[in-house]
């Protein structure tokens, strides 16, 4: 379990796979959204929390130095997650398959006796994924419901064709949702479900990162 970043990552790989004037606007048609999903806003002041409470729990870490460098680029890695949680959501109601509480409190316990205790997985999550405790039980279910979905299509994520299948399935999803991210966080690549990060130069000008983001 926990494991859906890496696991679409692979997706993507083995498929090989304008600016604006004012920063409330930042190319998406929402002012004060970090994206749009579905005609569904992802809030600034969303990701900003996230962002925070990330943050915070790494800097209690003996690691804190190191935590805080391997996630330097957790601001778009936070809405990537949310936007990628959305996509699969959308994905399992069509396929119409479902997770219940309960399969997310057996998958959470089997996760911790793998890692040896939920203080174990704890402390596993927030260095593999930059994620605090309160995410674990979120990121399972999604983790659960994209699993549910593979199998609907029958797509066996262990093999390239498996991949493929559920790769094309989680295109046509996010197409359909018209996802539209604001660039201060990257641009969306429809083809590797990804943020890509932005090359325009006003960004960097406009839109400094704020301190211990």
């Amino acid at each position: 379990m926990l494991r859906r970043r890496t696991a679409l990552s692979a997706l993507a790989t083995a498929a090989v796979l304008f600016s604006a004037p004012l920063l409330t606007s930042c190319g998406t048609p929402h002012a004060g959204a970090a994206a749009v999903v579905g005609g569904r806003q992802i809030t600034v002041n969303t990701v900003q929390a996230r962002v925070a409470a990330v943050r915070a729990a790494q800097e209690k870490s003996p690691q804190a130095d190191q935590l805080i460098e391997a996630s330097s680029d957790l601001q778009r890695n936070t809405v990537h997650s949310l936007v990628q949680a959305r996509v699969i959501e959308r994905a399992a109601k069509d396929a119409g398959v479902s997770v219940t509480p309960r399969e997310v409190q057996q998958a959470r316990r089997a996760a911790e006796t793998q890692a040896g205790g939920k203080q174990q997985l704890e402390a596993q999550v927030l260095q593999t994924y930059a994620m605090i405790p309160a995410d674990i039980d979120e990121s399972i279910r999604t983790d659960l419901l994209m699993q549910k979905v593979a199998a609907h299509y029958g797509a066996n994520v262990q093999s390239p064709e498996g991949q493929a299948t559920l790769l094309t399935v989680l295109r046509r999803t996010a197409d359909r949702l018209d996802i539209d991210v604001n660039p201060r966080y990257g641009k969306w690549n429809a083809q590797k479900l990804t943020l890509d990060t932005t090359k325009d130069p006003w960004l960097s000008e406009v839109t400094a990162p704020q301190a211990g983001a």
